[in-house]
């Protein structure tokens, strides 16, 4: 069995047929809802169907259910505007809240220098940078009474966007509760409502109004999982979330669960010929619980997976309309790898690649398991035009239909996630390499070894450059056992053994510090600031050379030099086990 006859059993008409089912049929899955219920029992229903060991888990979920706001500008005109609540905002008063309007553009720490958000309501765009979640959380950190949040797109979109700002990852524990759930009454607005307010903005002083209605609970929701074993105790995870907002959801995400489901029924169809096996997940509570059905699962399989899971493959959003471009975000040590593929089965294709960070349904990073996530991507103009709409201006509003999802692209999708699958699960030797992965650490920690002089950074960055030589040794010997596998048929298992086994243990050392600023055993918030640097533990370094000799230093000081010897430590033990690997295949 080749990679040939994968290709050619793929079925996108089953793929199509499965979106128009839950387009049609259950609309609006809304994370404990009952649509979401029965979108869990169709897709365990199609897995038993092929032939697959599937299990529907019931579990607490904190979600949310928002409704209409009600939004007013009171001065300098009177105007009524269309909003929605957003997810895990909290509920206003019975009077609302009011105040002059603040315009911080994209949320983030920087929009807010010079200005006195203390009582305003703050006015923002989803530009994804930062995410909702961490607007709020910023706002509330400053001071805001409350935030208005406009749709991205063109300038003439007047759909109106549901969207969470619950920062918590996954259900909350007590020591997160306090200090990361929304503090803050949060809103959606259109785009072109939201430039009608920023140009008034910049005209002068405008008074706003706005009543929340929500209802945040716990409630139970249902994660689909599904396993096809290999020859190894090793396996892949290949997941998306299968809740939704309002409306069909066609793209977000019910065309992503209907290629989990086309790719789980060919590859079970030559389950014989997989050395590592395919567990297939279908979360929930991604939309309006922030992740809480991957960390659950994470969670409660974390002995297991800790020790085989090998990578997290994700499909989410799919076949957008109107995309040509090509775009994967992943860990470094799978660009070599996954970027092949697309080339070869792209040809011409502009190919785009982003160092994964932690959003979408990446609870897989404190585990310390690599993650690829690919799809179809707008070009850069386009994006340009349309406040960097990456998921389409119709992402997450009742626009998000079937016409949405361009069937004649996804043939080649599924073929692509196929082809990622069958080098995954059948390869000898895990196809990673870790070169790239070292020069990201060189680059991070020179871009802040001057500032962390008082920490000692240099000894760390030494670390790294180290581990570049390790990883170069490395990668040599897995190369060079690959090319032995594929051309001299050995059947020595143990060489290809020992390479994953390292492979697996190096992303459990580094993963969860290129990837996380808490760690291995927790979730960082959603969206935080911290994530959009490598080395999400020492985003304060640049931060900590401003400050004067006093108590603020002296704490944040005390802090990071126990992050530095976090990252020193990592990079030392991996280095350890590189050396040991590669003396015992010489």
């Amino acid at each position: 069995m080749s990679e040939k006859a994968i290709l050619a059993a793929l079925s996108a008409d089953n793929v199509r047929a499965h979106v128009e089912h839950i387009c049609n049929d259950m609309p609006s899955r809304l994370a404990g809802s009952d649509n979401q219920r029965r979108m869990a029992e169709y897709s365990a229903k199609n897995l038993r169907e092929a032939g697959i060991a599937v299990t529907v888990h019931t579990l607490p979920g904190l979600v949310s259910y928002p409704e209409r706001a009600e939004f007013k500008v009171l001065s300098p005109v009177a105007l009524t505007i269309e909003a929605n609540t957003l997810g895990h905002s909290t509920q206003t008063p019975p009077a609302g809240v009011t105040g002059e309007l603040l315009d911080v553009h994209t949320g983030a720490f920087e929009e807010f220098e010079g200005k006195d958000p203390k009582g305003k309501i703050t006015l923002s765009e989803l530009s994804y940078s930062p995410a909702r979640h961490e607007k709020q959380r910023i706002a509330g950190l400053l001071g805001a009474a409350g935030c208005v949040m406009m749709n991205w797109g063109h300038d003439t979109n007047a759909s109106v966007p549901w969207g969470s700002v619950k920062p918590v990852w996954g259900n909350p524990t007590p020591d997160n509760y306090g200090s990361e759930m929304p503090v803050l009454p949060c809103i959606g607005i259109a785009r072109t409502e939201g430039l009608k307010l920023r140009e008034m903005a910049r005209q002068g002083p405008v008074r706003v109004s706005f009543r929340t209605k929500v209802e945040n609970g716990w409630r139970p929701i249902w994660i689909t999982t599904g396993e096809i074993p290999g020859r190894l105790d090793d396996f892949v995870v290949l997941g998306g979330h299968q809740d939704s907002w309002f409306g069909p959801a066609a793209t977000d995400n019910a065309a992503g669960n209907s290629c989990v489901m086309e790719l789980a029924r060919v590859f079970n169809q030559r389950r014989d010929q997989l050395r590592r096996g395919l567990m297939l997940g279908f979360w929930a509570g991604h939309e309006t619980g922030t992740m809480v059905g991957s960390s659950w699962f994470v969670d409660r399989n974390w002995d297991r997976l800790r020790e085989h899971l090998c990578a997290y493959v994700e499909i989410d959003q799919p076949a957008c309309t109107g995309t040509t471009w090509w775009s994967t975000a992943s860990n470094a040590e799978l660009r070599r790898f996954h970027q092949a593929i697309e080339q070869r089965l792209m040809p011409g294709r502009t190919i785009k690649w982003k160092r994964a960070v932690k959003v979408g349904d990446a609870s897989f990073f404190g585990l310390g398991a690599p993650t690829l996530g690919g799809h179809s991507a707008f070009t850069d103009q386009e994006l340009k035009a349309t406040a960097l709409a990456t998921l389409g201006w119709w992402h997450h509003t009742l626009e998000c239909t079937i016409d949405k999802v361009d069937f004649g692209q996804m043939p080649k999708h599924l073929e692509v996630y196929a082809s990622y699958l069958w080098q995954l699960l059948t390869t000898p030797v895990l196809p990673y390499t870790y070169a790239p992965v070292a020069e990201q650490f060189i680059a991070r920690l020179g871009e802040v070894a001057g500032g962390g002089k008082a920490i000692g950074l240099e000894g760390a960055l030494l670390r790294a450059e180290q581990f570049r030589s390790a990883a170069a040794r490395f990668d040599e010997t897995a190369d060079r056992w690959r090319a032995r596998y594929a051309k001299e048929g050995i059947t020595d298992d143990e060489p290809a053994q020992v390479l994953n086994g390292c492979i697996k243990r190096l992303g459990r050392l580094l993963i969860p510090l290129e990837s996380t600023a808490i760690g291995t055993y927790g979730h960082d918030p959603y969206g935080l600031t911290a994530q959009t640097t490598m080395i999400p533990c020492l985003h304060e370094v640049p931060r900590l050379e401003k400050l004067p000799e006093a108590e603020e230093r002296w704490m944040l000081e005390t802090k990071l030099v126990r992050q530095r010897n976090r990252v020193a430590d990592a990079l030392g033990d991996a280095i350890r086990l590189v050396d040991d690997t590669v003396r015992r295949l010489a």
